[in-house]
């Protein structure tokens, strides 16, 4: 009984050990299988087989081969035009125009690390269960979402029936606000998510996206904000010593009526409100403090005029009074037409000689072109912007060719900018024959010697027309306008410093036609 009990131990423990030495050989094998499989896949720098990305395979690839087969698969979904359309309304998007882009390398990156970050069994593994299941690495658009969204909002407002906001301008003295309108919107996060489908979808050719809408009405209008947002606080002028700095004044703006009566006009039934606007001035202007403020003249021109005309010079007093004492700050453009107004009798201004239809004749505030003219060259002496400039259409006494600058009321305007650091001052004085105008400011570091300098290119001969007048004896002749050549001429501004030229400017080519000489030729 005990030796047969003995023998089933003997053969269960045979057993036992049968199975110990089968596993371990399995698991020796395992091993020896899992090293070489590793060291087979050390020297392996490519991306392991079983693996895709964006359902694109890159099994066995390098990094740069897949990265240009994506490139290659992918951009032309980046290149690639969207068309969105409602309605009858349609337009087309290209990715591009968003900044769109596939994360590419990062996913290559991301591929060849599988099977290579963790020990041999684990590495083993993970390269196993790809091999068996595959593995896809999302490869998504990117995008700039600001440039979107505004694109997004760009279309939304231009659709059929869009709904429009409440907004508002201001005219002149005029604040206009316009009331805003119920209508569709385009559900721009609907939409978004659409694009961005569209782009991934590998398998999508056509690119046509319903614009998905939702109605919706404008805001209410809120008067308080606007008034929060328009009006603005006057700010006194003042002077900084050492270094001497001029911080000129800013004009404040107000409603012209109150917010009660704002808020009372709102709520009638109109498209459109206008509500007035007033200019709050400070309690010290630029032009207040005095010659601290202008201590240097910058540039200056003087022209002749014959006292004796005295409409002439009437005529350049009146415009000159205009003129004298105007302030300009940084920035701002100087209008001769709007400061000196329009010529009338009201405005005290006579008759006297101007050019019109290729003769001269008397016509109201007449002479007016040469402060303009005179105007100009004090301007460019001051090496300030000139914005609008035109030359007369014959030659002037007072002016060389390329410096004149003519002037009409309603049609031609002479008009220059304060280019400068700090705001200027025109001192215009028209008195004994003499119009001088100066331009006084505070010079800046870098100043420059200002040179003028005008050529004729060629010239134009005038001709004589001859007039039969009955009131004059037959044979007799009299000369109504003597004639003159006109030319073609260039004008430059140069700067120098220290003697030498660093810039030179042209500043118009012009063209003075010649001057008809007319002659009366008696016949009775």
């Amino acid at each position: 009984m005990k030796e047969e009990n003995q023998e089933k131990k003997d053969i269960k423990k045979n057993k036992i050990g049968a199975v110990i030495l089968f596993f371990t050989a399995i698991f020796v094998l395992f091993l020896i299988f899992s090293t070489i499989f590793a060291l087979l896949n050390m020297g392996n720098s490519n991306i392991i087989s079983g693996i895709h990305i964006h359902g694109i395979d890159v099994s066995g690839l390098s990094k740069e081969e897949a990265i240009e087969l994506l490139q290659n698969r992918l951009q032309e979904k980046i290149d690639g035009s969207i068309t969105l359309e409602y309605e009858e309304y349609k337009t087309q998007i290209t990715p591009n125009q968003f900044e769109a882009y596939f994360p590419i390398e990062e996913a290559v990156n991301q591929a060849l690390a599988i099977g290579r970050t963790g020990n041999i069994l684990t590495n083993n593994y993970t390269i196993l269960g790809v091999l068996i299941g595959k593995k896809d690495i999302p490869c998504m658009v990117e995008y700039k979402e600001d440039i979107l969204d505004k694109m997004l909002e760009d279309i939304s407002i231009k659709l059929p029936g869009a709904m429009v906001e409440s907004s508002y301008y201001t005219e002149e003295n005029n604040l206009i606000i316009t009331k805003g309108k119920t209508g569709v919107r385009a559900n721009k996060e609907k939409l978004k998510e659409a694009i961005l489908q569209s782009i991934n979808n590998l398998e999508e050719k056509a690119y046509l996206l319903k614009i998905p809408v939702q109605e919706e009405s404008p805001q209410e209008i809120d008067i308080e904000t606007i008034h929060d947002e328009i009006y603005k606080q006057p700010i006194n002028a003042y002077i900084v010593e050492e270094p001497l700095e001029v911080h000129p004044h800013v004009e404040g703006i107000d409603f012209a009526i109150s917010l009660e009566e704002a808020k009372e006009l709102l709520k009638t039934e109109q498209e459109e409100y206008v509500i007035p606007l007033t200019t709050i001035t400070p309690e010290v202007t630029t032009n207040d403090l005095g010659e601290r403020a202008f201590p240097e003249v910058l540039g200056s021109f003087m022209t002749k005029y014959d006292p004796g005309n005295e409409n002439r010079s009437t005529n350049l007093k009146l415009a000159a009074e205009k003129i004298n004492g105007t302030v300009l700050l940084p920035g701002e453009t100087f209008s001769y037409n709007k400061v000196v107004g329009e010529r009338t009798i009201e405005a005290g201004y006579k008759e006297a000689a101007i050019y019109q239809g290729g003769e001269v004749v008397d016509g109201l505030g007449g002479g007016i072109c040469q402060l303009s003219t005179t105007l100009y060259n004090a301007v460019l002496y001051a090496n300030l912007e000139i914005v609008s400039r035109t030359n007369h259409h014959f030659l002037t006494s007072y002016a060389d060719p390329g410096r004149d600058a003519t002037v009409a009321y309603g049609s031609i305007d002479f008009q220059f900018k304060n280019s400068r650091k700090y705001p200027v001052k025109i001192i215009c004085d028209v008195e004994d024959g003499i119009a001088n105008i100066e331009i006084r400011g505070i010079k800046e570091e870098q100043e420059y010697e200002v040179v003028i300098q005008t050529k004729v290119d060629s010239s134009i001969p005038f001709t004589t027309k001859y007039i039969e007048d009955p009131t004059l004896p037959a044979g007799t002749e009299e000369v109504k306008q003597v004639g003159m050549n006109g030319c073609t001429s260039e004008a430059y501004r140069i700067l120098k410093k220290n003697g030498a030229v660093v810039s030179e400017e042209l500043l118009s080519k012009d063209t003075y036609n010649a001057m008809t000489r007319i002659v009366r030729k008696g016949t009775k």
